[in-house]
């Protein structure tokens, strides 16, 4: 990319910090607590001081504003602050992308990046659209008539029914990728489905949520927050954390991939076909080179089809690529997830899945990947824009 604006190796993670992850409604605190003890987690984590952080970066649907977050943390001096557009696709990666921007272009020296979720709070992402008018409005105006109200039915159900159909893909397949993260989750005491291990005849038992995507198909809904914070790679070499370097950070949406999946010309595709290509060539390696990879799964068929994106295989070829172990830590030549993922680590709009990328790298995951170099971050399919991280050692 000689000649071209670029993050590559300019800037790390030094870095994290988590709330506990809780059902929906069970955590009592507010999601502006929750967001200032994560974001504080983080800061000491690095090493550093909240007197040391000038910016902030979040996401759309995050509730709190980061001049709110500044005034009650101490930050005397915010330089910086942005909000990405879109849910988990412009989130989690697109917000550190966006923090690496601004210290790579001298805006801020000490970034951090964070979402905070209380669905116990506030409305579930996973309920229907409601009665109320205004909330049928932009694509839900075209999709609602018809009865697709969820985000099952919008991002994920057809989509399934369509890679079935053209490629004769199964539910077990998309079982394996539901069995890999609960097989992760058993090793995380921060997992909400800790203790509650999965069977693939349970996977085929559970309930339908929207055919075919059965209950283990869906992300869990829950209360938390979780942070990063990034620095300069020079500044990083003096903290107290092994700083994890941003190989590359790429987001964006191909035309008329607005509107769900309904609109676009390539209907078994999760928007990430058009991102992935600069990802690679930013970081100048390719899917070959990836030692463990999180991926956003809001439902398993979108994980599945991430996966043909980034060209871990074929189109079409997701299902057998994903059987026979080949995602599980520890013997799996492509681990995902490893901390649990969405499905059973918690559901903190993927930014969960930065942090555990993060831990990856420094070598201290539960599930850890043996001499892992190199991690791929995929935030939220279908979900427009959309966006990812590689991470390195």
């Amino acid at each position: 990319m000689d000649g071209e604006f670029t993050i590559k190796d300019k800037v790390c993670v030094v870095g994290i910090g988590e709330t506990e992850f809780t059902k929906a409604g069970i955590i009592t605190r507010s999601e502006f607590q929750l967001a200032c003890e994560a974001i504080v987690k983080a800061v000491d984590d690095a090493g550093l001081k909240i007197t040391d952080i000038d910016g902030i970066c979040s996401y759309a649907n995050d509730r709190n504003e980061a001049v709110r977050l500044a005034t009650a943390l101490g930050i005397p001096d915010l330089a910086f602050s942005s909000m990405q557009w879109s849910g988990g696709g412009g989130g989690g990666s697109a917000s550190v992308a966006n923090a690496c921007a601004a210290i790579v272009a001298g805006y801020a020296k000490n970034v951090v990046a964070f979402r905070a979720l209380a669905q116990g709070q506030f409305g579930r992402f996973g309920q229907g659209l409601g009665a109320r008018a205004e909330r049928v409005a932009g694509q839900a105006a075209y999709t609602a008539p018809f009865g697709v109200m969820t985000a099952g039915q919008n991002l994920a159900a057809m989509q399934a029914r369509r890679h079935m159909h053209e490629f004769g893909t199964k539910h077990e397949h998309f079982g394996a990728i539901s069995m890999a993260s609960y097989k992760h989750a058993q090793r995380n005491p921060r997992a909400i489905m800790y203790g509650r291990p999965l069977t693939m005849e349970a996977y085929l038992d559970s309930r339908w949520i929207a055919e075919p995507l059965h209950l283990f198909d869906c992300c869990l809904e829950n209360d938390g927050a979780a942070a990063a914070v990034l620095t300069s790679a020079e500044r990083a070499k003096d903290l107290k954390q092994r700083p994890v370097y941003i190989m590359a950070a790429a987001q964006g949406n191909g035309f008329r991939y607005g509107a769900g999946a309904h609109n676009r010309p390539n209907y078994v595709t999760t928007n990430h076909d058009v991102v992935a290509p600069r990802l690679w060539k930013m970081a100048g390696i390719g899917p070959q080179d990836v030692d463990v990879a999180q991926f956003y799964e809001n439902f398993t068929p979108l994980v599945l089809m991430s996966i043909e994106d980034y060209g871990f295989c074929e189109k079409g070829e997701g299902g057998p690529f994903v059987e026979g172990g080949r995602i599980e830590w520890p013997d799996g030549e492509l681990p995902i997830n490893t901390s649990g993922g969405n499905l059973a680590e918690a559901y903190i709009h993927g930014f969960e899945l930065i942090t555990e990328g993060v831990r990856q790298m420094r070598g201290t995951s539960n599930c850890q990947v043996k001499d892992a170099e190199i991690g791929l971050v995929v935030s939220g399919p279908g979900v427009t824009p959309v966006s990812s991280l590689i991470l390195r050692r």
